[in-house]
């Protein structure tokens, strides 16, 4: 059965420039296994399907639109960040209409999550944290160690630390500046399939005009270390601990990939009502669409 097939670059509006994510429509008749067989076939860091939704809400307001799961090569993932962008952008640009005009509601394994579309921008509500709080001595040296700085040294470029996890068990790591989060240098192997999230502040002037923090993100793939070129999920939970922890105000910029020869662009905001919704927002563009036999 021929299905309709995307390739699309998320957090950028140039292509090939941020992170790329697979689309498999009409996903319908697909077992767990097949799904899987194609994201290892992909081989990109996750692969999507597009489903029917099955929320037993039944009121318009809290209603999924669709439906997605989303896999890397080896494992389905309850949420992620980009992810959720791309399908969105492929499922409005194949005729999807939301049932309220610019918000969409995406069902995935993490739940319900809101998306909303502002000048063909999207951005999504940051799932709520799973795991928060500060990171024992021994994980946050395994973490460090991962990436090649020592959290003990007398000038440690270490500033705080804590969980982020909404789905992946990101440990989130604050650094002195957006210079040392580029200088890293990590290493092959990631025997704990740890997930590291970096991010440093750039200091006014230095260079780069629209961002005000760089992130780099490390999980792991088939027990080596892989750093991701732009990840939703984890700026998602890096937007809800620093601001909480007042290392950050919003609406701030961030980039990553720069260390990968990407340009992404990720839209930190808070929303002004009672809750203080972070959201999580950046470009999609299409590169390749057409159809694949499963």
């Amino acid at each position: 059965m021929r299905r309709a097939f995307a390739q699309v670059d998320v957090f950028t509006a140039v292509p090939y420039m941020g992170n790329p994510l697979a689309v498999v429509s009409d996903a319908e008749g697909l077992t767990t296994e097949e799904m899987q067989r194609v994201a290892a076939w992909t081989n990109l860091s996750e692969t999507t399907f597009l489903l029917e939704p099955t929320s037993e809400r039944t009121d318009d307001a809290n209603r999924a639109d669709y439906r997605v799961r989303i896999f890397t090569p080896d494992r389905e993932l309850p949420f992620a960040g980009h992810p959720t962008l791309g399908s969105c952008r492929v499922w409005l640009d194949q005729g999807g209409k939301p049932r309220r005009p610019g918000v969409i509601v995406q069902e995935c394994g993490a739940g319900l999550v809101t998306i909303r579309l502002d000048n063909n921008r999207l951005a999504f509500a940051a799932p709520p944290l799973v795991r928060s709080g500060p990171i024992s001595a021994e994980d946050l040296a395994a973490a460090c160690a991962l990436v090649g700085i020592d959290p003990n040294s007398p000038d440690t470029p270490v500033v705080d630390a804590g969980w982020v996890d909404n789905g992946p068990p990101w440990m989130g790591i604050l650094l002195r500046s957006a210079e040392e989060v580029l200088s890293l240098r990590p290493q092959a192997a990631n025997p704990q399939d740890l997930f590291v999230g970096v991010i440093g502040p750039y200091s006014p002037g230095s260079g780069a005009n629209d961002c005000d923090f760089e992130v780099r993100a490390f999980f792991p793939k088939r027990g080596s270390l892989t750093e991701d070129p732009v990840t939703g999920s984890l700026n998602a939970s890096l937007g809800q601990w620093l601001t909480a922890a007042g290392h950050a105000t919003a609406p701030y910029t961030a980039g990553q990939g720069t260390a990968l020869g990407r340009d992404g662009r990720i839209h930190i905001e808070r929303d002004s009502d009672a809750d203080g919704t972070i959201r999580v927002g950046g470009d999609v563009v299409t590169c390749i669409q057409g159809t694949v036999d499963l």
